[in-house]
């Protein structure tokens, strides 16, 4: 049996890794197919020392965004409830709904920070009342706050 070949990959391949991972491959794979198509280089020791260093600076990187995410939370709560006014019909019942952009531009409003709205999830709101929102803020962060529909 052909000895492994330890190569570094240049590019995210499907199956095998992403950009920056060391891989143990066949020497024909990667002879005929990751080296040819600049999809990876062998793995020296100067390589092996950049991708180490590349790692490092994505966990903190990925340990900054975590912080951020964690001071935005505390502002976020902070906020005891936020007053969406919206039309309301018979039996208290609003016309539309309460979308994620309402919630978003409501935060906007309330701490002056930007929230992306596809990170908000909200229960179907038709009628007047309180609700809970669940906002993503960062993969291990979640707030939630306190979404007041009242009458315009």
């Amino acid at each position: 049996m052909a000895k492994r070949v330890q190569l570094v990959l240049t590019k995210d391949v499907s199956k095998l890794g992403k950009s920056g991972d060391l891989v143990d491959v066949a020497p024909g794979y990667a002879r005929n197919y990751l080296i040819p198509q600049s999809l990876a280089t062998h793995a020296t020791p100067g390589i092996l020392r950049q991708v180490e260093r590349r790692r490092e600076q994505e966990r903190q990187r990925q340990l900054e965004l975590r912080q951020q995410a964690l001071e935005q939370k505390a502002a976020l709560e902070k906020v005891s409830s936020l007053k969406i006014a919206k039309p309301v019909g018979e039996n208290e019942a609003i016309f539309g709904t309460v979308t994620t952009q309402d919630v978003a531009e409501a935060i906007q409003a309330a701490t002056s920070q930007e929230i992306d709205r596809r990170g908000i999830t909200i229960p179907d709101i038709n009628h007047l009342g309180t609700y809970k929102a669940e906002i993503k803020l960062h993969s291990e962060v979640t707030a939630e706050i306190n979404i007041e529909v009242v009458a315009s």
